[in-house]
């Protein structure tokens, strides 16, 4: 049978050239880079290479760069890290109703400390109304915390004049772009942004290996207590192999970035058009905004059929697909974004989320479109 990964929004394959560097540091360096001798130095020196790279192709300064174990440690680490440095009680954060669950349920721990919280709402192409964040702010907001890409539907926030109306009210702005990296045009300092959350396996990198780029001169809590690495934000030995692939996955995909986005949409395209040939426009609404979206994920509902229906059929048919995130995926819950988005009954719950990666073809696209089309027959009779 015909296997076909449509949940690069998960997670993607590591690159190859990616998994030789890995191979390389795993079978002839095993210093600690915290070390003085020989070993630890050439593992420092691993390290301290991998983040001046990083830094390069992300636009920040090397000093600014913070690894971590992931997207998640780098939302916790940017938010709670921000607040506890000011205190929690009094203060005020806002973000939006459709943020991943590792801003989301952040946010919601702020809530259980004494903090207050704004959850913005969004309208239904998954946008969030500066104008409405321009509102919510009080004088004890400290942080502003917008996901720059939605891991669900695609849909792009409009960060750089968030983030400039953060600053003029002199409020901190966080940003989770794990799912805009690689897809998106970012050069850190070219942002209002104080702190950009990423993850390497979104581009073809190791899971497990993560990282946070804090402005300079802003101050964080640390969330792990140890050792002084991380100039002592963040304590414990670091992944030296993670960290060598994460700046080699970076390397290509910023070097690759306008063929990925080029491939991305041929793929979406092909995609579009090959449901409209086998099922017609009539039987499918794409989610999510028209114009201001990642090419590399597309949520689309097929009403009449239940999400966890068509996962499963797909499912049989070697095609993997998601219902939302992949940290909530596995419950087949209704995703929160849509619900957010205020969406129909009969969209809600009929939602699929696609995401595109280097791998897939036109083939593909036009072999899953088919499927589909198998399916939907075989379930009306």
């Amino acid at each position: 049978m015909r296997s076909v990964y449509l949940d690069h929004a998960a997670s993607t394959p590591v690159h190859p050239e990616v998994a030789e560097e890995m191979m390389r540091v795993m079978t002839s360096q095993y210093g600690n880079a915290s070390s003085v001798h020989a070993y630890g130095r050439e593992a420092k020196r691993l390290v301290s290479g991998s983040r001046d790279k990083m830094a390069t192709l992300l636009g920040c300064m090397p000093d600014e760069l913070v690894f971590t174990a992931g997207g998640t440690e780098s939302d916790n680490l940017a938010i709670l890290g921000t607040m506890e440095a000011v205190g929690l009680q009094g203060k005020h954060v806002i973000t939006s109703a459709i943020e991943h669950h590792a801003v989301l349920h952040t946010c919601e721990e702020l809530e259980k400390r004494g903090c207050e919280v704004t959850f913005l709402p969004v309208d239904d192409e998954g946008r969030v109304s500066v104008e409405e964040i321009a509102n919510a702010i009080k004088e004890n907001t400290v942080l502003i915390t917008i996901m720059f890409g939605n891991n669900e539907v695609g849909t792009v926030q409009d960060i750089r004049t968030i983030g400039e109306l953060a600053h003029s009210k002199n409020i901190v702005f966080h940003t989770d772009a794990v799912q805009a990296l690689g897809t998106e045009h970012i050069v850190c300092r070219d942002f209002p942004v104080d702190l950009w959350s990423f993850s390497a396996h979104k581009i073809n990198g190791p899971q497990g290996i993560g990282a946070l780029v804090v402005k300079r001169g802003h101050v964080l809590s640390p969330r792990l207590f140890g050792g002084l690495q991380e100039k002592k934000r963040r304590a414990g030995t670091e992944n030296i192999a993670g960290i060598v692939g994460f700046a080699k996955a970076l390397e290509l995909a910023v070097q690759g970035l306008d063929h990925r986005r080029a491939h991305y949409m041929m793929l979406r395209e092909s995609f579009i058009e090959s449901l409209t040939h086998e099922i017609g426009d009539e039987a499918f609404v794409v989610n999510g905004h028209p114009e201001f979206y990642m090419p590399h994920i597309i949520n689309i509902s097929f009403p009449g059929v239940s999400t966890e229906t068509m996962l499963m059929n797909l499912d049989m048919e070697g095609i993997a697909a998601a219902s939302g995130s992949a940290c909530t995926s596995g419950s087949l819950e209704i995703s929160h974004v849509l619900q957010a988005m205020s969406l129909s009954e009969k969209l809600l719950r009929s939602a699929i989320r696609f995401s595109f990666g280097l791998g897939n073809t036109r083939q593909e696209m036009e072999y899953t479109a088919r499927k589909i089309g198998t399916i939907l027959n075989r379930l009306r009779k």
